[in-house]
């Protein structure tokens, strides 16, 4: 089954030299011509959902307003990459009350994330975040493991590094009817090999020279 979804752009967060996790990122995303900006998802010891990669800080952006932000950005969508779960509920509840909840889906869930992603936060789709081991990248089997992995995690696809990605990856995946989610491919000569590949989502920190491309 061939993918026939247009592939999507995500701006990493931190794009076109913007700092990381911060509203400037979402808003130089957005106007790049991304489809998704992609931010860092932590909680604060009161269970505050925050933008944070490392460790939720006291400067560390409150979830609820880069919520607001995509929400005045036309039909921008948010890939919240989820660096712990502790509190998940929330960031669905969040979405929701920004009008926002069909925009928004999870990267970064590991295999220890998955059951309380699933039972905590059930209303958003989510890709599993897996180390492809790049020397059987080729492989059928390999490949078809990876699919079932997938699979059994609940997940709408895969989403790994780009080194990693071959051809054949993806178009099995497509044909087992799931996604491919690339990251972070930051330049040009990359953009063009794995656009020939045909993921279904790049991430990069230059999405408007992505966006150019694409087009």
């Amino acid at each position: 089954m061939k993918n026939t979804t247009k592939m999507t752009v995500t701006a990493h967060t931190g794009c076109e030299g913007t700092a990381d996790n911060s509203l400037e990122a979402i808003k130089k995303g957005f106007e790049s011509g991304a489809d998704i900006v992609e931010f860092d998802l932590r909680f604060t010891k009161d269970g505050e959902a925050v933008l944070a990669h490392d460790k939720a800080e006291e400067e560390s952006i409150p979830l609820k307003r880069a919520f607001e932000l995509v929400a005045q950005c036309g039909k921008l969508k948010a890939n919240v990459d989820c660096k712990t779960v502790d509190n998940i509920a929330a960031v669905s509840a969040i979405a929701e009350e920004c009008g926002i909840l069909d925009r928004i889906f999870y990267t970064g869930v590991k295999d220890e994330f998955v059951e309380t992603v699933k039972n905590d936060s059930p209303q958003v789709k989510y890709y599993l975040n897996v180390d492809v081991d790049k020397g059987k990248a080729d492989d059928t089997d390999y490949i078809l493991s990876l699919v079932d992995k997938v699979k059994n995690a609940g997940a709408i696809g895969i989403n790994f590094n780009y080194k990693s990605a071959t051809k054949e990856l993806v178009n099995i995946f497509h044909e087992n009817g799931l996604l491919v989610s690339i990251w972070t491919v930051n330049d040009e000569y990359n953009m063009y090999k794995i656009l020939s590949f045909e993921p279904d989502n790049i991430t990069t920190r230059h999405p408007d020279k992505l966006s150019r491309i694409v087009t």
